[in-house]
């Protein structure tokens, strides 16, 4: 038996059928219609919403997914995908979602812009794909964290730092280290007042962390204490406020100081009159006339408490005579540690407000790798000083030494012109700032740049808009800081959808 081959085109033309509305040549289909006519017929995407509202909190950038989280998303990112597709998660439900993906609007139109490819089964079988856009409207809604903080009076626990001194240098260190670890992030306010800051917090937890990190960071202590605000006596739950009283020792940067007996024997027989040269979690202490050092940390010095015999404010110039290095630095058995970046030396020092008398004074210092002969040093006067202080009055008299001299001078207006760095500050609610606390921040300055060790623990940023001039008479032997040792400050516009652009336009 022999079979015949019917041509193509007629093979061709028995497997295409007329569609039943507009009557063109199409494939067999359960619905004997074209794509065309089936897409007039019959919406896949009936009941799917094409345009959707989605709430942003412009104070924190962050989206809201019902019904109460409130999520940090980038523009065009895979969060921000996934949170508007939750919009359409009950009317997606019905059909099959095959891709989702955005389509590029201005970051300042408060447009989101969505394109779908959707199928769905319609009329016995036949399967229809659509692609279509569904607009998502960005409307601003503050959350619940942003709105307590615009309050100002909403807070569940605040911690009051304070120091009893008339300087600011350990809360300009402790400023920075917060700003550095990012310890200022959970706080609702920030508040300065006259001897400390007040940080308040939205929990008790983040309160708590805050004190954590100041015990890890400078010597203090610290009380709690809260108080009930309201009791639900149905469910058996209560709300405090509570408060943290952290208070830190009131010994700062270059002050003198004179140790208790029991505590400088167990130091290694160190000198009693000492100079605090730095103070970071423990307080550093060196001995003028003999460059041992010591440290002291908070325990110990609330069990044994000292207090400063002068401040930095009471600081008096005076011009170096005679220096004479002492090379022959004996170790007393049973001393402690000696500091190696410093030299000890015989000074001959005249106060430059007494110039035209011959009283000159006699001491030891630890600066002697800094002093020449007419160099201008700072220090302290303590034979024309009325000391009341216990620990002095028990000294023998021969041991309580007439000038210890704390650091050396340089022009501050020329270190400050040729200054290319800065620091960042807190968001803070401050008091009137003086001349004395702007004296007080350069002097802070100047700090960082003499002590490479806390300079080490702060993020400094280098000044653009600074370009400083050098000259062969610039140079008088001031420290800096060298461009290796500074981060560029980065200005980073973030749009209103989280990503970089522009700002939202109300």
């Amino acid at each position: 038996m022999e079979y015949m081959q019917l041509p193509a085109a007629a093979a061709d033309t028995q497997s295409h059928i007329l569609c039943c509305q507009c009557g063109i040549p199409i494939s067999p289909n359960p619905a004997n219609m074209c794509v065309a006519c089936l897409r007039i017929q019959v919406d896949i995407t009936e009941g799917i919403p094409k345009q959707v509202n989605v709430h942003f909190c412009k104070q924190c950038e962050r989206y809201l997914q019902p019904p109460s989280t409130w999520m940090q998303c980038a523009l065009e990112s895979r969060e921000l995908l996934t949170l508007c597709l939750k919009k359409l998660k009950s009317p997606l439900s019905k059909v099959r979602l095959i891709d989702a993906g955005f389509i590029w609007t201005e970051p300042h139109s408060k447009r989101l812009k969505v394109k779908l490819t959707i199928q769905k089964e319609v009329m016995s079988g036949t399967i229809l794909q659509q692609v279509f856009v569904v607009d998502f409207v960005i409307l601003s809604q503050m959350c619940d964290d942003c709105h307590r903080v615009e309050a100002k009076d909403y807070w569940k626990a605040v911690v009051q730092v304070r120091q009893k001194t008339t300087h600011k240098k350990t809360f300009y260190y402790l400023e920075q280290l917060i700003l550095k670890h990012k310890l200022h992030q959970n706080t609702l306010r920030v508040k300065e007042i006259h001897d400390g800051l007040d940080f308040y917090y939205g929990s008790k937890q983040h309160s708590q962390k805050m004190v954590d990190f100041l015990q890890c960071t400078v010597p203090c202590k610290y009380k709690a204490s809260q108080r009930l605000i309201s009791h639900d006596v149905h469910s058996n739950s209560y709300n405090y406020k509570s408060t943290f009283s952290v208070e830190i020792v009131p010994v700062c940067k270059d002050n003198l100081v004179c140790l208790p007996p029991r505590v400088a024997q167990s130091l290694g027989n160190m000198s009693q009159i000492c100079v605090c040269i730095r103070v970071t979690s423990a307080m550093h202490l060196i001995d003028p006339s003999s460059l041992q050092i010591a440290e002291i940390d908070g325990s110990t010095y609330w069990r044994y408490p000292f207090y400063s015999l002068f401040q930095p404010g009471q600081l008096e110039e005076f011009i170096v005579i005679d220096i004479d290095p002492i090379a022959n630095n004996k170790n007393v058995p049973g001393a402690g540690t000696k500091s190696t970046k410093h030299t000890l030396a015989e000074v001959w020092v005249q106060k430059t407000s007494e110039m035209n008398t011959n009283q000159q004074y006699y001491c030891r210092t630890h600066l002697g790798h800094l002093l020449n002969h007419g160099d201008l040093v700072l220090g302290f006067d303590l034979v024309n000083s009325n000391l009341n202080d216990e620990n002095v009055n028990k000294m023998n008299p021969q041991r309580v030494p007439d000038v210890v001299l704390i650091k050396k001078s340089y022009d501050r207006a020329r270190r400050q012109h040729r200054r290319n760095w800065k620091l960042k500050e807190l968001d803070k609610d401050l008091n009137d700032a003086g001349a004395e606390d702007e004296k007080q921040y350069l002097e802070f300055l100047e700090d960082l740049e003499d002590d490479d060790i806390i300079r080490k623990n702060v993020n400094i940023y280098r000044d653009s808009s600074k370009v400083p001039v050098e000259s062969d008479t610039d140079d008088d032997g001031a420290p800096r800081i060298s461009l290796a040792e500074m981060l560029e400050d980065l200005h980073i516009s973030v749009d209103a959808t989280g990503g970089e652009g522009a700002e939202m336009i109300d």
